[in-house]
């Protein structure tokens, strides 16, 4: 039964994270020009719909590969190196994301990093580059100690989730900034909802909600990787779902 409702879920974690990027895509296309690699405003445009797919869907992904019923059994090897590689992918489609704001920044004259969104946005990328450079030095390269690792593994578990709530938190309030923005004139004021508005409030909760599910599914304790007191008992579930 738990192994069903993994999958019911991690199924409607891809309809999510899908809508996640699609929202954010066709808001900056639809209301924003669309995107660019120039360093004007379409070159900012990549900044959400990037941000979002890095730091959000595709971090979230990774952080689920151990909780994948088929990570139970067998060699862990080949699952930490997709768990290494797809948060590495991530970090750099979030630097990317990065260089399209600060460029923007640079073209338009705007000053860096001032508002609480940049610092927070900052902050949990310095996080991540910190935590996937422990990661891959204690955790997948062999050097390491079996006491060290079950030292720092509780640490590593507790940021990457405390990462991925920062990831949300930058996401809502990058969302909200954008549209203090751009809503500032006419009828076209946040206050009196515009379509725009709307939209991407909606683009922000399906972020939200996305992000619970993920946060529930890491910390939820009967779809965590056994302990080697646990193993048979997992291994034998998986045999009879065969």
């Amino acid at each position: 039964m738990a192994v069903g409702w993994f999958y019911l879920s991690v199924l409607a974690l891809c309809s999510l994270g899908s809508m996640c990027i699609l929202f954010t895509i066709y808001w900056m296309r639809y209301w924003h020009g669309g995107f660019a690699w120039d360093g004007s405003m379409l070159m900012f445009n990549w900044h959400p719909v990037l941000m979002v797919t890095g730091m959000v869907v595709l971090y979230s992904a990774a952080s689920l590969v151990y909780r994948l019923p088929q990570s139970w059994v067998g060699p862990r090897l080949p699952w930490k190196s997709g768990h290494a590689a797809m948060h590495l992918l991530a970090f750099l489609l979030t630097v990317l994301g990065l260089h399209a704001v600060f460029e923007f920044h640079n073209h338009a004259k705007i000053p860096h990093l001032y508002s609480l969104h940049s610092w927070l946005g900052i902050t949990t990328v310095f996080l991540f580059a910190c935590q996937w450079f422990l990661g891959f030095s204690v955790f997948l390269l062999p050097w390491a100690s079996m006491w060290l690792r079950s030292l720092l593994k509780p640490i590593h578990v507790f940021f990457g989730a405390s990462i991925l709530s920062l990831a949300i938190a930058s996401v809502v309030s990058g969302i909200n900034e954008k549209l203090f923005f751009s809503l500032k004139n006419g009828t076209k004021t946040y206050s009196n909802l515009p379509s725009e508005a709307v939209f991407a409030n909606c683009a922000g909760m399906l972020v939200v909600v996305f992000g619970l599910l993920v946060l529930y599914i890491l910390l939820a304790s009967s779809w965590k990787r056994p302990e080697p007191g646990m193993q048979a008992e997992r291994e034998a579930l998986l045999r009879g779902r065969e």
